[in-house]
C-alpha cells in the first residue's frame, strides 16, 4: 500500500485546512486509517483515527476542532482542521493498518504503511 498526502500549507491562526491522503495498492476499505503529527523537537503524536468500521477517535487537544473522515470510493482519508492554533504546526503523516482495535489506534507501531508527511504551519 502506498499513501500519498499532497496537502498541507501555511494558514493563519483560527483558519481551516483539509488534509487528504490517498491509498493505492491495497483494499482501502479494510484498513484502519490515522493521522499523526510531529512538531520540531517533539515525538510523533497521534491526532485522529478511523477504523475500517467507521468508528473514530480524536486526541483531546483536537477534539471539536479536527475531524477525520474517509471516502472508500476514492480510497482517501481526510483530516478537516478548523480553528487552527500555532501549536498545531507540525509535519502531518497519514498511516494505514490492519487489525487495529480502538484501544490500539493511537499506537504508531501498529500501522504498517505511512505517507511521506506534509507540513502544516499555523502563524499567529
Amino acid at each position: 500500500v502506498q499513501l500519498q498526502a499532497p496537502g498541507g500549507g501555511l494558514v493563519q491562526a483560527g483558519g481551516s485546512l483539509r488534509l487528504s491522503c490517498t491509498a493505492s495498492g491495497g483494499t482501502f476499505r479494510r484498513y484502519s486509517m490515522a493521522w499523526f503529527r510531529q512538531a520540531p523537537g517533539k515525538e510523533r503524536e497521534y491526532v485522529a483515527g478511523l477504523k475500517w468500521d467507521g468508528s473514530t477517535s480524536h486526541t483531546d487537544s483536537v477534539k471539536g476542532r479536527f475531524t477525520i473522515s474517509r471516502d472508500n470510493a476514492k480510497n482517501t482519508v481526510y483530516l478537516q482542521m478548523n480553528s487552527l492554533k500555532p501549536e498545531d504546526t507540525a509535519v502531518y503523516y497519514c498511516a494505514a493498518g490492519n487489525g487495529l482495535i480502538m484501544s490500539t489506534m493511537s499506537q504508531a507501531g501498529r500501522y504498517e504503511y505511512w505517507g511521506q508527511g506534509t507540513q502544516v504551519t499555523v502563524s499567529s
